[in-house]
């Protein structure tokens, strides 16, 4: 048995560690944030994300799971290690590494026997062979010390379920002998392992998140086009999914993507491509038009309302995408600043993502704790977020509880002709608005 260590105890590093330990692997999840530590070690995790919390308290519990500050001896005793470190957006576009070298030369000063170093932290083309220079120079004791890729194809909300049972697994080795090793290492998850050379391995994960990534730009440029031309996106998407060349994955239109993947590696790759002397323009066109897509919902409320001031505007949803916290390049962030800007009164609901949002806007928006009461005298009404709970919400609650029930939706949550049957004004996206007239002093 392996001493198999995860450096990081982030999104990546906390859901591959808890994971290892599940299958059976005896786990150190090594961060240098000892607040956070202390919280794991008491069971608690620091991200929201289904399931995670009960497996990470059993596999403690069990002995398979350990969490630390105290890299050096962590590393020193260490077979194999997993950097799942962050490595956030620079201002230009590229991907910062300072994180992932950070650890790399710790780990280089630390180890005291060979050891099998695996990134799966999602990094430029060519960062591993660097990566791999690099630790051999720092090297202190003599050791044989060598990198392998692994990328992640995790997504939030479904993280754990997408480890456990994942479509494959994908190795980036130099030699049989790390071939060897990660191979015993994911034997247990009894999934397809696709090995290959480092390189194509770190561009299977850039490939992989901008083609998801170009196939939401090209629904919603669809969906646009539909609302020009009187089709309906939700029939054109219907027809196109039998074609099981094109499926039926990834094709709801809305206002965008984000999150910490698509937005960053789009702009990573594209950035990479450029450094090469090459243009990526299919995914500069994805990255153009999400970027312009966000602000869909305010463009169309503008048509009936010519400025915001003044006006008590319902925010439903504020995450990126249902079943997470992470407001990372989550649309609703650029849009409500935009409206506060605008003086505009913001009244906010989301069944998890007010916490992390109240970092951003501590006091200017007002956080309610229910859709009724964000709802309660609004004039209009924007749906960010296709939580379940509003997705199911008695959409009686427009009529009844707003001043003028004008809905402005950016998730395609509600069905048409119910919202006509309700007499509620329904903009969404790709689809016919229902236009309804509102006598503003009555509510129904």
């Amino acid at each position: 048995m392996k001493n198999i260590t995860v450096a990081g105890t982030g999104y990546v590093g906390l859901v591959t560690g808890v994971c290892l330990a599940e299958v059976g692997h005896f786990v150190t999840c090594v961060d240098n944030n000892q607040d956070k530590i202390d919280l794991l070690n008491k069971g608690i995790s620091p991200i929201f994300e289904p399931g995670l919390d009960e497996l990470m308290v059993k596999n403690k519990k069990e002995g398979k799971l350990l969490f630390t500050t105290d890299y050096k001896k962590t590393y020193a005793q260490s077979d194999v290690i997993f950097i799942g470190v962050g490595t956030p957006e620079n201002a230009d576009g590229s991907a910062n590494l300072n994180y992932v070298y950070t650890v790399a030369q710790q780990i280089a000063e630390s180890v005291e026997r060979d050891c099998l170093v695996v990134i799966k932290s999602t990094v430029p083309i060519g960062t591993n062979d660097k990566i791999e220079a690099f630790m051999k120079e720092h090297l202190i004791n003599n050791v044989q010390i060598e990198v392998a890729s692994n990328p992640e194809f995790l997504a939030q909300g479904t993280a754990v379920r997408d480890t456990l049972y994942a479509s494959r697994i994908v190795i980036g080795v130099e030699s049989e002998n790390a071939k060897q090793i990660l191979t015993s290492i994911y034997e247990p998850f009894k999934q397809p392992i696709v090995a290959m050379n480092r390189r194509s391995a770190e561009m299977v994960k850039y490939a992989s998140n901008d083609f998801l990534a170009l196939k939401i730009s090209f629904v919603n440029d669809i969906a646009n086009l539909c609302e020009r031309v009187g089709a309906n996106i939700e029939d054109v998407t219907n027809g196109m999914s039998f074609d099981e060349r094109i499926g039926n994955r990834f094709l709801n239109p809305g206002i965008g993507y984000g999150g910490s993947c698509f937005p960053k590696d789009t702009k990573a790759l594209h950035w990479l491509a450029e450094e090469e002397g090459y243009i990526l323009r299919t995914v500069k066109a994805a990255i153009d038009v999400n970027e312009k897509q966000k602000y869909k919902l305010v463009k169309k409320a503008r048509q009936d309302f010519p400025t915001f001031r003044g006006l008590k505007i319902a925010v439903l949803g504020l995450t990126f995408k249902p079943g997470t916290d992470d407001l990372r390049e989550a649309p609703s962030i650029p849009n409500i600043r935009l409206l506060l800007n605008e003086g505009a009164e913001v009244h906010a609901f989301d069944p998890v993502g007010v916490e992390n949002f109240k970092k951003l806007f501590p006091t200017q928006v007002h956080y309610e704790d229910s859709i009724e009461t964000a709802l309660k005298d609004a004039d209009l009404c924007l749906i960010f977020t296709e939580w379940p709970e509003i997705k199911e919400m008695d959409v009686n609650l427009f009529r009844n509880m707003m001043n003028t029930p004008f809905i402005y939706d950016g998730r395609n949550c509600f069905d048409l002709s119910e919202m006509k049957n309700k007499g509620i004004n329904y903009h969404s996206i790709g689809r016919p608005s229902v236009i309804e007239y509102v006598d503003s002093t009555v509510k129904a």
